[in-house]
């Protein structure tokens, strides 16, 4: 999963593929501003089937949060 998070990052929000880790924080580390983020949920939603709750998005810290929540919703 962290595999093709990463390379959706770098496509779809052209993140340098170099910098995305686990614990990559997305906001402070990446350089994700809050429409970024929206997008992300959206590809995220699109790509693996899943529905993201909008309380839930403020959980996302870093890389891994995003995937622990998407193994844990797909």
């Amino acid at each position: 999963m962290f595999e093709k998070l990463k390379e959706l990052l770098a496509e779809e929000l052209q993140i340098n593929a170099n910098e995305i880790t686990p614990e990559a924080e997305l906001a402070n580390d990446l350089g994700i501003n809050s429409i970024e983020l929206a997008d992300l949920v959206m590809l995220c939603e699109d790509k693996f089937g899943v529905e993201i709750d909008d309380e839930d998005i403020h959980k996302f810290i870093t890389v891994g949060d995003v995937v622990a929540y998407l193994e844990s919703h797909s």
